[in-house]
């Protein structure tokens, strides 16, 4: 074995002793005293002995948050399966690191546990360029999605797998859990004209798939606009009625503000609200999404209003911010074990915050603020609906038909029970 070898060898030990335990990586880990009880798609691949991969040249799009089951980096257990077959990995939002910042930039670098181009798929480009997949036969997708249709990382999949169809490559998928477990499908659907990174698909909000379920139904519903060859390497022992404490596995920070695992929960109810300026969701806190507050709005008196809407499975706390002075409103606390209609709350949390702040949510939101808070719902109408003060439930009233036919929809490409 020559030098080059032994000594990258030595350095990807060294980093996955450290990454188990967090230890030199920065990134926040929760973890769980039991055995994990199911294999992810790493897991299964592995013990395939790569049979998707056979012979092939892989890029990896890939994070901090893809990990085996036993909690080592996939990029180090590709390299060690694969050698210089591992050719080139992808970022996406967030960076490899996942420390960058919602919106920010992310660069081309080299990646300092294997050595390794980084191609930043939130940079420059958003989709893998010929370039980028001259060096590459299969690209496989293996990151924590959180089961919210404007996390952008579904979106980076989806437009990946376009580009290796139009360049003939295969992409496999490494399958993961979806946090807010596979029952749960709420919110509003996504209205023709409104599709951008952070709604790239036509499902609801909360479409309760795994990342290997929805590439498979966007390759059937026609969604990629040139479909590559795809194989979906399954999870063995996740369930549909599991959240992710159930599953015994570590949580990884997917992104600086989903820093646990109940963290999706609270994205999913107060990230729309969230895309309006003046108001106040935690941002900045050690909660990050945990409130809903807006200026001049008694914490009190909007904790009781909501308490008496008859919500399940959540409570409201008054709530007094300390990073915005003069704005009041409420603490959420959501029983990830309850089938909350997460998304009927952040209709009435929108409606309360900008109707007891005097609509200067709306009326200090600039018209790029606007495009967003409308592409991240999926139409106009919230929008219109808050600047009416029209009631909340009738929105959530006209989902219920496209939920229904979605449910449908989704039943063939359906892999856990």
């Amino acid at each position: 074995m020559n030098r080059r070898i032994i000594l990258q060898s030595a350095a990807i030990g060294a980093a996955s002793l450290m990454l188990p335990g967090c230890a030199g990586s920065g990134v926040l880990r929760q973890r769980y005293p039991r055995r994990p009880r199911l294999k992810l798609g790493i897991d299964q691949l592995v013990q395939s002995g790569f049979a998707a991969l056979d012979g092939q040249r892989v890029g990896f799009i890939t994070n901090q948050t893809s990990v085996d089951q036993a909690g080592t980096m996939s990029r180090v257990v590709l390299q060690r399966g694969l050698g210089p077959r591992l050719t080139a990995l992808f970022g996406p939002e967030h960076g490899l690191d996942t420390r960058a910042k919602a919106g920010d930039h992310v660069a081309n670098a080299q990646d300092p546990i294997t050595g390794l181009p980084a191609y930043s798929l939130y940079g420059e480009h958003r989709k893998p360029t010929p370039a980028m997949l001259k060096d590459v036969d299969v690209l496989v997708f293996d990151i924590q999605d959180i089961g919210v249709r404007s996390y952008t990382y579904i979106s980076t999949m989806i437009l990946a797998m376009e580009a290796c169809g139009e360049a003939g490559k295969a992409f496999v998928v490494l399958d993961r859990p979806n946090p807010l477990g596979g029952i749960r499908m709420q919110g509003p659907p996504l209205s023709p004209g409104f599709e951008s990174f952070v709604s790239q698909v036509p499902v609801p909000y909360l479409h309760g798939l795994t990342i290997g379920e929805l590439a498979r139904m966007a390759i059937a519903k026609g969604w990629v606009a040139k479909a590559p060859k795809l194989t979906v390497v399954q999870m063995a022992g996740w369930e549909r009625r599991m959240n992710w404490a159930d599953t015994g596995l570590t949580w990884v920070a997917t992104s600086p503000n989903i820093p646990t695992w109940e963290s999706p929960f609270y994205c999913a109810t107060t990230g729309i609200l969230g895309e309006l300026k003046q108001v106040d969701i935690g941002i900045g806190t050690a909660k990050p999404f945990h409130y809903a507050a807006g200026p001049g709005i008694d914490g009190a008196t909007l904790a009781e209003s909501l308490s008496q809407q008859g919500f399940r499975d959540i409570q409201f706390k008054p709530y007094q911010s300390q990073v915005k002075p003069g704005f009041g409103g409420v603490e959420l606390i959501i029983n990830p074990k309850g089938q909350t209609d997460l998304m009927a709350v952040a209709m009435a949390l929108c409606a309360e915050v900008v109707a007891r702040s005097a609509k200067a949510p709306l009326s200090g939101s600039t018209a790029s603020t606007r495009s967003l808070f409308n592409k991240v719902y999926g139409s106009e109408a919230l929008w219109s609906a808050l600047e009416a003060g029209a009631p909340w439930q009738k929105l959530v009233a006209d989902w219920q038909g496209p939920l229904e036919q979605f449910k449908a929809d989704r039943g063939p490409h359906l892999i856990y029970r």
